[in-house]
């Protein structure tokens, strides 16, 4: 569903939000569209058991586990941080995954590093038995074509697409699936320019580029002008946006058009793709700290 922003916008600008977040109660956004295509293959497989990674308040996780539950899976999440196992009832994200069913297993941030190497993936397999592989955020080649179905007929008119980056495979499915005229923007939550090269095994267009300045420091770093932002922005239109990877693209977007980047009566898209029950962790966090809690839940 399009939904269109009532925001004051210069030049006839205008903008439209793709609430992907709205697919699903719990597969939120991308993690609907990543998880598609691979839980078919698993059953094709007669796999039983789906395995994955993620960190202390992943969506990744949360929507496998969940979607493990509702499709019959037995789900088992490899977990960055082995501090964290004395600690999941602290962490919504973790509690959430747990009483979906899913079955962690807490490593040092070390050993994480080398969560893709094939001797990793064999103590796995040893201590848990046959099990389907889904990456880290999903990404892979049943990922993209889920992720290709986000852009449809309706959106042909749009000039310019915009999505937050976090491993590059919603970017990639959007930019198979964008017309010529139309241009893809990326907004990466992490520091760096390694997802160039992730984005390019996967996409077979060239009409897309990555704005890398709006990742806040990082990834999970939010600032104080972040969270002021994103609690307006909802305020104004209604729409709530995650401090990881939507709000900084989102909070990207506006200040592009403020400083003319977008050309007279451009039409731009933005994706969200979800994410919203990663803000009951920030705000965990913000807490501790004292700061500006994200007022949209």
């Amino acid at each position: 569903m399009n939904q269109k922003i009532t925001y004051e916008l210069p030049n006839g600008i205008s903008l439209e939000i793709k609430r992907e977040d709205l697919l699903h109660p719990f597969i939120s956004g991308n993690k609907f569209r990543k998880l598609k295509y691979n839980l078919l293959q698993a059953k094709a497989e007669n796999q039983e058991a789906v395995l994955t990674f993620g960190g202390a308040y992943s969506n990744h996780i949360a929507a496998v586990a969940y979607a493990g539950k509702e499709q019959g899976f037995k789900t088992i999440g490899v977990i960055r941080g082995e501090e964290l196992g004395d600690k999941i009832a602290e962490n919504p994200t973790l509690q959430f995954a747990q009483e979906c069913g899913m079955q962690f297993e807490f490593v040092t941030r070390e050993a994480y590093r080398f969560k893709i190497e094939a001797d990793f993936i064999a103590n796995l397999q040893q201590k848990f038995g046959s099990f389907y592989l889904v990456p880290e955020g999903g990404t892979n080649e049943y990922a993209i074509k889920g992720c290709e179905e986000i852009l449809t007929e309706e959106d042909a008119t749009f000039d310019f697409i915009c999505c937050a980056v976090g491993t590059g495979g919603t970017i990639s499915g959007i930019i198979n699936s964008a017309l010529a005229h139309q241009k893809v923007l990326g907004f990466p939550a992490l520091k760096g320019d390694f997802l160039k090269d992730e984005i390019r095994k996967f996409a077979t267009n060239t009409n897309w580029e990555l704005i890398t300045d709006y990742h806040f420091g990082g990834y999970g770093k939010v600032n104080e002008e972040l969270i002021q932002f994103i609690n307006q922005f909802y305020k104004q239109t209604q729409v709530p946006l995650d401090p990881v990877y939507t709000g900084k693209m989102v909070f990207g977007v506006i200040d592009l058009i403020q400083k003319k980047y977008f050309p007279n009566n451009a039409k731009i898209l933005l994706i969200h793709t979800g994410g919203l029950q990663g803000i009951q962790g920030m705000n965990l966090i913000l807490k501790k700290k004292n700061k500006t809690l994200i007022e949209v839940e």
